[in-house]
């Protein structure tokens, strides 16, 4: 049995042993997404594209790059199929989802009201607020709490979540609100402030962009954490047993463990 087998036999519920005969399940997978996929040879795939670094242009290539667009060409490798991306809005993943317009959007933030009306998968991994500083202050900030200290600057953008959460977390710092179009991580590179904070998808783009920063915490350190799922219908057991289950695995292998540290920095 190859990898691809194990996958179905697994969202079928077979235990990895795929039977001789028709069973119910298997009449069932006949309806499902998964079996049209394997039939077609193609799997669907929303995407928004203006997501850096999960899904995005790059310039260079003028390609589809990033985090969720690596994970789904490996999806689709495992299940020995084609990609075809979907251009999807944020608005509307889950309006895509029903009208079958795309059989699994690339990743998304897990919230109730998309809940409502479609299946997300489990976690394949987490956002969350983390902070960033020089290269140089990495030993001098290792843990949240050492940023908590009088005198330690900490700028972050005026009216954002992450000012709030600053003065939640550093209430001893001092908290710096900076204006837009100024920003936390431009204080911090030009030694106006010491460090500041973002979510981890928005700090693996900046330690890109600029390798004078570092994220001073690993990712099992972040806080106000959120999880990332696929989403698929909710009318389709199968398919979100398999999708699960792809999941699982990967995660098991470490493929998402290496996409983290790719895409988004974290050790």
């Amino acid at each position: 049995m190859n990898r691809r087998d194990v996958f179905v036999a697994a969202a079928l519920g077979t235990g990895g042993v795929m039977l001789a005969s028709t069973t119910p399940a298997e009449a069932h997978i006949a309806e499902s997404r998964l079996e049209r996929i394997l039939s077609s040879g193609t799997l669907r795939v929303g995407t928004t594209g203006d997501f850096n670094p999960m899904s995005f242009r790059d310039p260079a290539t003028n390609s589809r790059a990033g985090y969720d667009i690596e994970a789904m060409t490996q999806l689709a490798a495992d299940l020995g199929v084609e990609i075809e991306w979907v251009v999807a809005e944020w608005a509307t993943i889950t309006a895509g989802i029903a009208a079958d317009r795309y059989d699994i959007f690339s990743g998304a933030s897990v919230n109730v009201s998309r809940a409502r009306v479609a299946a997300f998968s489990v976690p394949y991994t987490e956002a969350g607020t983390v902070p960033l500083s020089l290269a140089g202050n990495a030993g001098r900030f290792e843990t949240w709490e050492s940023i908590n200290q009088a005198g330690v600057r900490v700028a972050v953008s005026m009216g954002t979540v992450f000012e709030e959460q600053a003065r939640a977390h550093f209430p001893d710092a001092d908290i710096q609100g900076v204006q837009s179009p100024a920003t936390g991580f431009q204080e911090v590179l030009s030694g106006r402030a010491d460090v500041t904070i973002t979510s981890n998808v928005e700090g693996g783009t900046l330690v890109s962009r600029f390798p004078e920063l570092r994220i001073l915490v690993p990712g099992s350190e972040m806080r106000n954490r959120r999880p990332f799922a696929y989403v698929v219908a909710q009318d389709d057991q199968v398919w979100l047993n398999f999708v699960n289950t792809w999941v699982t695995l990967k995660r098991t292998e470490g493929f998402f463990d290496g996409l983290n540290r790719r895409w988004l920095g974290q050790s």
